[in-house]
């Protein structure tokens, strides 16, 4: 499987997270982010066992939306 790097949050102090990535292989967006840990907000929320929940900040939806799909996005 290769991803393929979106972007990564601009703002971030460190740069490293949190990042948007993409599979082109199984068509599906891998995110990285902060874990949500907060006991109100998760049971807000259908978890099943098998799946996670991470939060990145409302600024990031820029890195979904593929404008260039063709080509390699600015990162």
């Amino acid at each position: 499987m290769a991803l393929r790097k979106l972007g990564k949050d601009p703002e971030s102090p460190s740069g490293g997270s949190p990042t948007v990535y993409l599979d082109e292989e199984k068509d599906t967006y891998v995110v990285q982010g902060w874990k949500v840990e907060d006991e109100d907000r998760l049971g807000q929320m259908d978890i099943p066992g098998h799946e996670t929940v991470v939060e990145i900040p409302r600024r990031m939806v820029q890195f979904f939306l593929e404008v260039k799909r063709d080509g390699d996005p600015d990162v």
